[in-house]
């Protein structure tokens, strides 16, 4: 990941309703939650979700999957991993200090080995 990157991400995650929607998505697994319902969940106005939602997407930090009349929304937990990997890269000068910093590296470290083949 490049600090670009990480940068737009981080930006949009530091804004309480696009953090409130991303937490909520990441608890809802890989099924996802339809607009309505993150709407109500969140007490938001459908514009304004709309407003947050295109944010988080363009950063990549969520998707959005058509059924039917509904839209559902999830959390891209690769992204989500990869900018916990950049974080954490090389925390305590290298040393594995925090459980979930080093599988989000080991996780990061897979994906770019699969990618390489």
């Amino acid at each position: 990941m490049e600090i670009k990157n990480a940068s737009a991400s981080l930006a949009a995650l530091g804004h309480e309703t696009r953090l409130a929607i991303f937490r909520l998505l990441v608890q809802a697994g890989s099924e996802g939650i339809n607009a309505g319902l993150i709407c109500e969940k969140l007490e938001l106005a459908p514009a304004t979700l709309s407003f947050h939602l295109a944010h988080l997407s363009r950063v990549g930090l969520i998707r959005g999957r058509q059924e039917g009349r509904f839209i559902f929304y999830v959390a891209d937990y690769a992204a989500m991993s990869e900018l916990l990997a950049y974080l954490t890269d090389n925390c305590c000068q290298g040393a594995q200090c925090l459980p979930k910093a080093g599988a989000a590296a080991a996780a990061l470290k897979r994906r770019r080995t699969a990618s390489a083949r």
